[in-house]
């Protein structure tokens, strides 16, 4: 990873910096020597996460703080915006359960899209020129085989709530960078869409731990751990090697380290669009095996039925980023990528603890 221009673009502002995703991008930041400002409702991140980052702010090179709000506040970010002089905003802050997402749409329209427009218009307001956003591979729905690898030109059909309110505001930002270049006023912005986001920070000072936890590798660690009873595999009749889904899973430092490049490749009036993924993938079973690997432990693992819209393959095609920006992935061993999990795990049995 090479460091961000210290002297162009150093100050940063990290939504959703108390979540999995952004607690890491907020770390990385600090230790690339940015002035990271942390923004954050707290309605499902970690206030444990924010005083790790502080902890480790200490003896950064960087600098941490962080502001408690919603992002729906547009007056209130445009005011931290403008005084603490932002040159960006990375964009994490969002719900991300697909299933709920179903459930309740309303309430993901009303946060993951009526949010970054309010966030979107505070950056307007403040004059920030660059944003880049966490999207999502679930705005590509369920591509046919024929578009496996997924490319960044692979038809945008989500199918979910939570995949169309981040399909929603990409379009909110192609429309933003066209108006802004008219109007004489250029804005650069990026999404990135990334694919299964695993492991943890090396260190263990930051993880993953989310209430309820539905993804596989943490899934499979609680087992481990005598968390939970049991795995449940989803459907073994798959057109797959092992009759399993198979998914590519990238490592959390690697996507941070993405968002950190396009943040410094940003140009006025651009907008970038990057999948985020090592552009192969591990089937359930594969995941398995290497959680019962690196943890030595035995995982119970139960069959269970097909889950509607479950694909046999989805992996990206990671190599736009990788030719225009050089950006490759680390972490290219799943045994790794696992380790850094369960070293997390073990830590902080009880994740951060204040649920």
């Amino acid at each position: 990873m090479t460091s961000p221009d210290s002297t162009s673009i150093n100050r940063v502002l990290v939504t959703g910096a108390a979540g999995y995703i952004g607690s890491h991008a907020a770390l990385r930041l600090t230790e690339a020597g940015c002035e990271v400002t942390g923004y954050d409702d707290l309605s499902r991140g970690h206030r444990g996460a924010i005083m790790a980052i502080e902890q480790a702010a200490r003896t950064a090179s960087g600098s941490f703080s962080f502001i408690e709000g919603s992002i729906s506040d547009r007056a209130g970010l445009a005011k931290i915006l403008r005084e603490r002089e932002i040159d960006v905003v990375m964009h994490f802050a969002a719900f991300a359960y697909v299933g709920e997402s179903v459930d309740i749409p309303l309430r993901y329209y009303d946060n993951n899209t009526g949010g970054a427009c309010r966030l979107l218009e505070a950056v307007q307001d403040a004059g920030v020129q660059r944003l880049v956003f966490s999207s999502t591979c679930a705005t590509y729905g369920e591509p046919p085989a024929d578009r496996i690898p997924i490319a960044e030109d692979c038809p945008q059909s989500p199918i979910n709530p939570y995949g169309h309110s981040k399909l929603m505001v990409e379009r909110m930002l192609q429309d933003q960078v066209a108006a802004m270049q008219s109007a004489g006023q250029p804005f650069a912005a990026a999404a990135l869409r990334y694919f299964n986001v695993a492991g943890s920070d090396p260190q263990g000072r930051v993880g993953e731990d989310h209430r309820p936890e539905t993804h596989l590798i943490p899934i499979c660690l609680e087992v481990a751990a005598g968390r939970r009873e049991a795995l449940t595999i989803f459907g073994e009749d798959y057109a797959t090697p092992d009759g399993t889904c198979i998914r590519d899973y990238v490592h959390v430092l690697d996507l941070v380290d993405a968002h950190i490049e396009v943040m410094r490749a940003l140009q006025p009036g651009e907008l970038r669009r990057y999948n985020i993924g090592l552009g192969h993938g591990w089937s359930v079973r594969e995941v398995l095996e290497s959680c019962r690997r690196v943890t030595g432990r035995e995982i119970t693992a139960r069959q269970g039925p097909r889950r509607a819209g479950d694909p046999p393959e989805l992996f990206a095609d990671a190599g736009r980023i990788s030719r225009e920006l050089g950006w490759e992935p680390k972490f290219t061993d799943l045994d790794e990528t696992v380790s850094t999990a369960w070293k997390w795990m073990q830590a902080n049995p009880q994740g951060y603890g204040e649920l």
